[in-house]
């Protein structure tokens, strides 16, 4: 699971990262949490809120947010049945 989440992290934060060269790696975390809205010390930073501040980084301001797009359905009634679990 771990590897799993710095695989993520790093994925995410090099495009971010390439944006602001000239920022080192502690700036741009403090640059996350300042955009973030993230009031405590970056020590505190935790990983969700990297994750999650990167991902919608890269998503246009209109686009839905990534983890609920996944589950959104057009159709009211085809929701309805997947959640009764008869689709």
């Amino acid at each position: 699971m771990q590897t799993h989440r710095i695989n993520e992290i790093l994925a995410l934060i090099k495009p971010y990262w390439l944006k602001n060269q000239e920022l080192s790696l502690l700036e741009v975390l403090q640059l996350i949490a300042t955009e973030s809205g993230f009031d405590k010390s970056v020590a505190e930073l935790t990983d969700e809120v990297i994750i999650y501040h990167l991902k919608m980084d890269q998503t246009a301001k209109g686009d839905m947010i990534p983890g609920i797009a996944k589950d959104c359905e057009d159709d009211f009634q085809t929701a309805l049945l997947k959640a009764r679990g008869l689709l």
